[in-house]
C-alpha cells in the first residue's frame, strides 16, 4: 500500500504562503480595476503568468507540450483561465472583493461534485455528500435568497463568481482525462499561454488600446500576473507534489479570511453577517469533504490508553 500523503512543517509554511498570495489577489484586482478594465487586468494575469512559467519550463528542460496536446490546452486555457478570470474581475466591479472571495471557495464543493460525476474512483459517499450539501447551504446563505429575484448588478456579479467555479471545476475534470500524462508544469505553462493568445485580442476588442495606468496600478498588475498566477501555480504544484492533491483543498479554507481582512482594512468593505456565517457553513462542507479534522476530533475523544 501506498504511503499515506501528509502535510509537513514545511508544506504547511508553503500552503500558508499559498493562500496569502491568492487572498491577497482579490485586493490587487480591485486595485487594478479602478484605472484598467477587467479584460485587460486578465489579459496581463494570463499573459505575465504564462511568461513565468515558461522560463521556469524552459529553464528546467522540462516537457514540451506536444503537437496533439495544444488542442487540450486550448480548452484548459478557457475554462481554467480566460472563462474564470474575467467572471471574477467583472464581478469586482459590482461585489465586494471579500464576499468574491467566499463564493469563489466554492470550487472546492463543485470540483468534488463534477469528479463523483465523472470519474468511479471518486464516488459522493454519505460523508461527501453531506459536505457538498454545507457547502452549497453556505453559498445561497452568503449570495441571499433575495438577490437571485432582483438580478441587479450586484446579484449578477455573485452569480458570476459562481461561473467562475463552475469553470475551474470543469477544468479539472478535463485535466484528469487529458492531460493526465503531462507534467503539472508543463499543464500550467500551455494553458495560461492559450489563455493569454486569447485574452490580449480580446480586451483590444472590448476595451480598446490601453491607458498606461499609475505606479500603483502597474504594481496591482504585476502582483497579479507575476505572483498571483506565475509564482502561485509554481508554489502550488510543489505543494500537491509533496503532500497530494487532497490536502491541497486546505488551501480555499485559507484564502477566504485573508481576502476578507485584507478587503476590510484597506479597501474599507463591511460584509453583512450573513456572509460570514455563508463562509462558515461553506469551510465546514469543505471540513467534513476532506475529513481529516473530523479523524483527529475522534481521537482525540478516544478514551487514553485504549487500541484506536
Amino acid at each position: 500500500m501506498a504511503d499515506q500523503k501528509s502535510l509537513s512543517p514545511l508544506a504547511w509554511l508553503q500552503m500558508a504562503a499559498l493562500a496569502s498570495i491568492w487572498g491577497a489577489v482579490f485586493l490587487a484586482t480591485s486595485v487594478a480595476l479602478r484605472e484598467t478594465g477587467p479584460f485587460w487586468v486578465v489579459a496581463v494575469r494570463c499573459c505575465g503568468g504564462a511568461a513565468v512559467l515558461w522560463l521556469v519550463l524552459l529553464a528546467r528542460r522540462g516537457t514540451l507540450p506536444a503537437r496533439g496536446d495544444w488542442g487540450s490546452l486550448l480548452v484548459m486555457g478557457i475554462t481554467n483561465n480566460l472563462l474564470p478570470f474575467s467572471l471574477l474581475a467583472w464581478a469586482q466591479t459590482q461585489v465586494e472583493s471579500g464576499l468574491v472571495a467566499i463564493l469563489n471557495a466554492s470550487t472546492a464543493i463543485f470540483g468534488v461534485l463534477f469528479a463523483a460525476l465523472f470519474f468511479a474512483d471518486e464516488r459522493l459517499g454519505a460523508r461527501r455528500g453531506i459536505g457538498v450539501a454545507l457547502g452549497f447551504s453556505g453559498v445561497v446563505l452568503a449570495i441571499g435568497p433575495e438577490a437571485l429575484r432582483g438580478l441587479d448588478p450586484r446579484a449578477l456579479g455573485q452569480i458570476a463568481v459562481i461561473g467562475a467555479t463552475l469553470g475551474y471545476a470543469v477544468s479539472g475534470i478535463w485535466a484528469r482525462k487529458r492531460l493526465a500524462h503531462l507534467p503539472p508544469l508543463t499543464v500550467a505553462a500551455g494553458m495560461t499561454a492559450c489563455g493569454g493568445a486569447m485574452a490580449l485580442p480580446l480586451a483590444f476588442w472590448i476595451e480598446g488600446v490601453p491607458v498606461l495606468p499609475s505606479v500603483q496600478g502597474l504594481l496591482a498588475l504585476s502582483y497579479v500576473a507575476f505572483v498571483a498566477t506565475g509564482l502561485a501555480f509554481l508554489l502550488f504544484y510543489r505543494i500537491m507534489a509533496t503532500a497530494g492533491a487532497g490536502n491541497t483543498l486546505l488551501v480555499t479554507l485559507l484564502v477566504a479570511p485573508i481576502a476578507l481582512v485584507l478587503g476590510a482594512l484597506i479597501l474599507g468593505e463591511a460584509l453583512p453577517p450573513q456572509d460570514y456565517l455563508g463562509f462558515a457553513l461553506l469551510a465546514s462542507g469543505l471540513a467534513v469533504i476532506d475529513g481529516r479534522i473530523l479523524r483527529r476530533v475522534q481521537i482525540a475523544m478516544a478514551p487514553s490508553g485504549k487500541p484506536r
